[in-house]
């Protein structure tokens, strides 16, 4: 299947989409104020674990490295179908998680993953699309992102957790604008 050709239709779609990417990415950023308060919220939050699955793990990833590198809160993101693997113990009441679920045919799952969580105290933050309103009853608090291609989710499911880590570092009193112990660059040798 990876090397299956796309027809001309599929491919004027996905650019149609990848077009319309900086202006959904700009009404994400306008949601700013949304994110900032759950973020005032949870600026002193000790752990913080970032969940999603197949795709949205690897933005799972991203936030957590976000969150560590400019607001030095110790985040671990998991693939949310391997919580039961020692993971769900580390959950205590306070704890803040993060499911990523942009993903149709993995939603329900990764929802079940964090639902899981909240039951042991966690307070549950959820990125999800527009439309997925059912997350509003199992989570305490939804960012959604505009309805793109799942090819293109990231670029978008990640724009929230950036929010959030940058305004959890403001929270913080932290210089975002100098994060320590990073280098600009990595050199490979």
């Amino acid at each position: 299947r990876a090397f299956e050709k796309i027809d001309e239709e599929t491919v004027q779609n996905l650019i149609g989409q990848l077009l319309k990417l900086p202006a959904q990415a700009e009404k994400i950023i306008e949601d700013k104020e949304r994110i900032q308060w759950f973020a005032s919220k949870f600026a002193n939050a000790a752990d913080a674990f970032v969940i999603g699955r197949g795709l949205d793990y690897g933005i799972a990833m991203e936030g957590s490295l976000k969150m560590k590198e400019i607001s030095y809160i110790h985040s671990e993101a998991y693939a949310a179908g391997e919580l039961k693997h020692g993971t769900i113990s580390l959950i205590e009441p306070g704890t803040l998680v993060i499911g990523v679920a942009t993903q149709n045919d993995l939603i329900e799952k990764t929802v079940s993953n964090m639902v899981e969580t909240r039951a042991r105290g966690a307070y549950l933050c959820g990125i999800t699309f527009n439309g997925n309103y059912f997350l509003e009853d199992r989570a305490d608090f939804v960012t959604y992102i505009p309805k793109t291609d799942p090819h293109f989710a990231a670029s978008l499911a990640v724009i929230p957790l950036q929010l959030l880590s940058y305004y959890m570092s403001v929270n913080r009193g932290l210089d975002v604008d100098k994060p320590r112990n990073l280098a600009k660059s990595v050199t490979v040798e």
